[in-house]
């Protein structure tokens, strides 16, 4: 998430080091490049001449405290001012129910998808009983989906194929929901390639017809400056309450997350950050702040944990690595519960000083490529890796699509990790643990286990 402007920042904060005083001089340079990595990021010029100048304007002159560098000062300004940028104060939607949320946006733009996110998320966290209504007539697929994620929800769905009338089937959509009993109505409407006049006039309509409590604009983060442009429009058209930032994880630059706080002057509520129904997030303007200064976000990485990861489970595989009593059965069900927390990105991208570690499409293969291998296997042969020979490989390797060299390359590396968990409960354990601290520090963890 916004890789290359946590690079580019955290190259011009690095000429602050060992300066002993911030001035004028020394922060022209430094402010030049971040000025310059906000730009490269699609935030709107004018936001990013602001933000430089407060920037400048609070720097200038400080003493830096003894127990910090100047350049960490700098990132405390930087950080207190990217907060301000994202929007400060409360994010959360109106707490009511019944609560009746428009979504609206541009083609393309995820409103579909975010539309079942959002049932999901509210139903799990605010305890709601959802509905979809599906207002979009134009796209035929988008009827499709929407019913195909309101299963995937367990919710309610109301879609009318034969009608074309998008306030008929709003006002149907409020009393189907009313008879199932729901409290959350959620209306996904169309959307087009630009914003016309037709768009605009049929989302008025539907706006009067179903008095919602919040409108929700729905934007692409990859439209960078544009989507600041369609941001405004909407909201100067119907008065949206919020919006949805998706593809974040898609989008290195995503420098529309810097401008539509203060261009439209509504806060961003949500984000989505990837394809999975549940990878859909609450805007916590302070956290993405710290993502954005390769600072993490270990509260959402916590939080992330606590929801996905079976405490009892976890306790009991953490003990069986204590005692080095660890097979291919477990790392299964370890590496099966990283998998829900998310993508490997994007748990990375939480964790302190690993933002500029990349996690490309061929980790996350590998990871899957492991998690076939031992599926393949029995559990016997999970739990007893030495009875892995001849005939049993080709069996494994032929079932998870790989070469019998891929299978031995897994079981080398476990017999390794195992020698290790055996050494560490020893007297050796100190040795092995900075052993294991430099090898990490090379490879980014343990080779050919990712999810370790």
């Amino acid at each position: 998430m916004l890789e290359n402007l946590t690079d580019k920042l955290g190259s011009a904060l690095r000429n602050l080091r060992g300066v002993g005083k911030l001035t004028e001089e020394n922060m022209a340079d430094a402010l030049k490049e971040v000025r310059q990595a906000l730009l490269s990021a699609d935030v709107h010029f004018k936001v990013a001449r602001e933000f430089v100048s407060n920037v400048k304007e609070q720097c200038i002159g400080q003493e830096v405290l003894k127990s910090v560098s100047p350049g960490q000062q700098v990132i405390k300004i930087i950080h207190d001012e990217l907060v301000k940028l994202l929007g400060e104060g409360t994010t959360e939607l109106e707490d009511k129910k019944p609560l009746r949320i428009m979504m609206v946006g541009l083609h393309g733009s995820g409103k579909t998808t975010s539309s079942g996110k959002l049932a999901q998320f509210l139903a799990k966290k605010r305890d709601y009983r959802p509905a979809l209504v599906a207002c979009d007539v134009y796209r035929p697929a988008a009827i499709d989906q929407l019913e195909m994620l309101s299963k995937t929800v367990g919710c309610t769905f109301y879609g009318d194929r034969d009608e074309k009338d998008v306030v008929k089937i709003g006002k149907r959509g409020l009393d189907a929901a009313k008879d199932a009993d729901a409290n959350l109505i959620i209306f996904d409407t169309a959307g087009r390639l630009q914003i016309d006049v037709d768009l605009i006039e049929e989302i008025k309509q539907l706006k009067n017809a179903i008095q919602p409590d919040e409108i929700l604009l729905v934007a692409d983060s990859a439209l960078g400056q544009e989507a600041v442009n369609v941001a405004k429009h909407f909201h100067e058209a119907v008065n949206i309450t919020g919006i949805i930032l998706t593809k974040l994880d898609g989008d290195a630059r995503g420098g529309a997350a810097l401008s539509m706080k203060t261009v439209t002057d509504v806060p961003i509520k949500f984000m989505g950050t990837g394809e999975k129904v549940e990878e859909f997030e609450i805007f916590h303007p302070d956290r993405i702040a710290s993502r954005i200064l390769g600072m993490g976000d270990v509260v959402s990485l916590v939080e992330k944990a606590q929801e996905t990861i079976d405490e009892k489970e976890a306790e009991r595989l953490a003990e069986k690595m204590r005692k080095a009593d660890f097979n291919l059965e477990d790392f299964l069900k370890q590496m099966q519960q990283v998998k829900k927390m998310g993508s490997l990105g994007s748990i990375m991208g939480m964790m302190p000083g690993m933002s500029g570690v990349e996690i490309g499409d061929e980790e996350e293969k590998k990871m899957a490529r492991t998690e076939a291998i031992i599926l393949s296997m029995t559990l016997q042969e999970r739990r007893t890796p030495r009875l892995l020979r001849g005939s049993r490989l080709k069996r494994i390797a032929d079932g998870s699509g790989v070469q019998v060299r891929d299978v031995n390359a897994l079981l080398k590396q476990f017999n390794q990790m195992q020698k290790m968990m055996k050494m560490m409960n020893g007297g050796k354990g100190r040795k092995m643990m900075k052993a294991m601290k430099a090898q990490m520090g090379e490879g980014g963890g343990m080779p050919g286990l990712p999810g370790m």
